[in-house]
């Protein structure tokens, strides 16, 4: 394609403003929003206001959206409980579509949306965008390089210990479809699969608790109100794959543990494993350990903020967090329907990472019980 890609995007909260909008920002060469589409007709107008180009248009009704012929691009930043009507109808139009992550709140849905991706030619991706993080594409270059060997098994950690976010409809299950497990699990649950590059599921058991809502004392950034929580405050998965390898999963935003650790991973192989933490200090940026035997000792090699690897440049210095990885994942994006190659995060993988959250709680609502995948 010669032209600028034409894009729209649904849903101006902080994700689609700090993220999306940002990140798409940083490629003008490329692309030109020109359609800004928000239930709250406000924030719809200050996204055109600062992103738009002259012609940009807002709505409150995303088919004005789906029924222009002109864009080509949406972007769903909407409610979870919306992704899948959304994408669906866009894909249907003939639009490709960057949906915000979790792909879907069911694995049915999921499905949906990635075989109506295949059946109408349109590319689909998911807004998975750790995977930017220097830290992760250090580590997905020595899993690629064979140094861990064969990754059998992981964990994927999503935890905060007093973090509830108390904007917009978090706490509100309808819309969001659940608490900490899809909205920080999917994360780190997509990393861990990209490492150990396996996305063949034999089985999912899950735990979810419901024991801290009415206990909002000490959380960042204030008090929730426990009459509107209506999600779990944690969750916990044990995933097996075909191949025997095995993912422990463990999501909140209450639970009384020492220190958070979100975003972040542990791989265990058959030469040398790897794990990230927060960083103490504070910073932004994760510590990385590599975990091996060498000359028949263990040895830890650790990178952390500044350090051989992960510099002031990357995530946690000058260029942070939704501007740094939100830039690089649009221009991935956006290469992707110009060149007409594979999205960085396919549909088939994203679906996925839906399926094991679908089934952490599946399975916690029939007692436990593993859910068995064909």
């Amino acid at each position: 394609m010669s032209k600028k890609l034409r894009i729209g995007i649904v849903g101006l909260g902080f994700i689609g403003t700090q993220k999306h909008l940002v990140g798409l920002a940083q490629h003008k060469d490329k692309c030109e929003i020109v359609a800004f589409c928000d239930f709250d007709i406000e924030r719809a107008e200050a996204g055109k206001a600062e992103w738009g180009n002259e012609d940009a248009y807002t709505t409150t009704d995303y088919m004005d959206l789906v029924n222009d012929d002109s864009i080509d691009v949406m972007h769903v930043c909407t409610w979870n409980a919306n992704h899948c009507e959304i994408t669906c109808a866009a894909l249907e139009a003939g639009k490709h579509v960057m949906v915000e992550k979790p792909m879907a709140v069911t694995g049915e849905d999921a499905r949906k949306m990635r075989d109506t991706a295949k059946r109408t030619g349109k590319k689909l991706t998911v807004g998975f965008q750790y995977r930017q993080r220097e830290e992760y594409q250090f580590l997905k270059a020595l899993a690629d390089e064979g140094k861990f060997g064969e990754i059998y098994a992981a964990k994927a950690h999503a935890t905060r210990r007093r973090g509830v976010p108390i904007w917009g409809v978090f706490t509100d299950k309808s819309k969001q479809g659940g608490g900490p497990l899809i909205d920080l699990g999917g994360h780190s649950i997509d990393v861990a699969l990209w490492l150990m590059n396996n996305y063949d599921v034999a089985s999912v058991t899950g735990v979810v608790n419901y024991k801290l809502a009415d206990k909002p004392e000490g959380n960042i950034g204030g008090e929730w109100d426990p009459a509107t929580y209506e999600v779990e405050d944690s969750a916990f998965g044990f995933v097996t794959f075909k191949n025997g390898a095995s993912l422990f999963v463990e999501a909140s935003w209450a639970l009384n543990i020492k220190a958070a650790r979100e975003g972040c991973i542990t791989i265990m192989g058959t030469e040398a494993g790897a794990e990230t933490i927060q960083d103490p200090a504070g910073s932004a940026n994760l510590i990385v350990d590599v975990n091996s035997i060498e000359g028949g000792k263990q040895v830890n090699t650790g990178f952390g903020a500044g350090g051989a690897y992960f510099s002031a440049g990357g995530v946690g210095g000058a260029q942070t967090g939704f501007s740094y990885m939100g830039g690089l994942e649009a221009g991935l994006w956006l290469d992707a329907i110009l060149n007409d190659t594979e999205p960085y995060v396919t549909a088939d993988q994203a679906v996925v990472v839906t399926e094991i959250l679908d089934g952490i709680y599946k399975s916690a609502a029939q007692g436990g019980k593993p859910v068995y995948f064909d």
